[in-house]
C-alpha cells in the first residue's frame, strides 16, 4: 500500500497483509499423515487399512450430527474458514500499527481531511478503512469507537463460531468410530457361523475406532486451535485498529498514540515510530 503519487513526501505506507501458504498447518498435517502412513506401510499391507463403510461411518456420520448442531450455512462457513487457514493472508501487529502511525501523522500534520488521499490504499485492511471514512465524515470520536467496538466483537465471535464446529466435530467423530465398532461386531456376532464374514466385520468395527481417533485428534482439534489462534492475532490488530482510528478522531499527538499502541503489542513487536 502506498501513498498515491507520492503527493505528500511521505514513506509508502507499511505493507501489513500477504497472501501465502500457511506452513505450519500444512507441514504439520502432512508430516503428522506422513507418519501414520509409513508405520502402516512398514507394519503390513497397507489396503488393509482402507475400508469405505468404515470413511462413510465416520467422515459422513460426524459431518451430519455436527450439522444437527449447527445450520448448513454455518457448516459452510467452517469449511471455508479451513481452507482459509490453510492458505492464509498473514499479517503482523507491527505491522498493523506502523501503517496506524504513518497515518496518524499524517493526519496530524496536514489534517483529517488529507486522509481522503489514502483511504483507497487501505482496501486490504477493511476495519481501519471503515474507521477512518467515520474519521474523514466528521464522526464524533465516542460514536468511531463505539461502532468498531462492535465490529471487533461481532469478528471475534464469527471466529469462536468456526472453531467450536471444529472442536464439536472432534467431539463426535470418536463417538461415531465407537459406533462404527459396534456395528461391525453385531455383524461378526450375526455371522460366526460364515468365518468369511468375520475378517471384514473386524475391519469395519476396528478401523472406525482409528479413523475417528485420527480425524479428532490429528485434524479437527489442531485446526480449531490454529483458528483460535488465527482469531487472536487478528483481534489484536483490530484493537491496534480501533485504538488508532479514536485516537486520530480525538486529533491527539501520535507519539502519544504510540506509547498506547506498545502497551500492546508483544515486547518482540513494539515500535519506535518516532525515534
Amino acid at each position: 500500500m502506498a501513498i498515491r503519487d507520492g503527493e505528500y513526501g511521505e514513506e509508502p505506507l507499511h505493507q501489513v497483509r500477504g497472501r501465502s501458504i500457511d506452513l505450519a498447518t500444512s507441514v504439520g498435517l502432512l508430516a503428522g499423515f506422513a507418519m501414520i502412513a509409513a508405520a502402516i506401510m512398514l507394519g503390513g499391507n497397507p489396503d488393509s487399512f482402507i475400508n469405505i463403510p468404515s470413511i462413510l461411518i465416520v467422515i459422513g456420520g460426524t459431518i451430519a450430527v455436527t450439522t444437527v448442531c449447527y445450520s448448513v450455512g454455518e457448516m459452510i462457513k467452517t469449511l471455508q474458514v479451513i481452507a482459509q487457514t490453510l492458505m492464509r493472508t498473514s499479517a503482523r501487529p507491527y505491522d498493523a500499527a506502523k501503517t496506524a502511525l504513518q497515518v496518524a501523522d499524517l493526519a496530524r500534520k496536514q489534517g483529517v481531511l488529507s486522509l481522503q488521499n489514502v483511504v483507497d490504499s487501505l482496501s486490504g485492511e477493511p476495519f481501519f478503512r471503515n474507521g477512518m471514512a467515520m474519521v474523514i465524515d466528521g464522526t464524533p470520536p465516542e460514536e468511531v469507537e463505539a461502532i468498531l467496538r462492535r465490529d471487533l466483537q461481532a469478528t471475534q465471535q464469527r471466529h469462536r463460531q468456526s472453531a467450536s464446529v471444529l472442536r464439536k466435530m472432534a467431539e463426535f467423530a470418536p463417538a461415531m468410530g465407537l459406533i462404527g465398532t459396534l456395528i461391525g461386531l453385531v455383524q461378526m456376532l450375526g455371522n460366526l457361523q460364515d468365518p468369511s464374514t468375520i475378517g471384514p466385520a473386524m475391519a469395519v468395527a476396528l478401523l472406525t475406532t482409528f479413523y475417528g481417533a485420527v480425524l479428532a485428534n490429528m485434524v479437527f482439534l489442531p485446526l480449531a486451535s490454529k483458528l483460535e489462534r488465527n482469531s487472536a492475532e487478528e483481534s489484536l490488530i483490530n484493537q491496534i485498529y480501533l485504538l488508532s482510528s479514536s485516537s486520530i478522531s480525538r486529533q491527539e499527538n501520535p507519539r502519544r498514540l504510540e506509547l498506547l499502541l506498545n502497551s500492546i503489542l508483544p515486547p518482540a513487536q513494539r515500535i519506535k515510530h518516532f525515534d
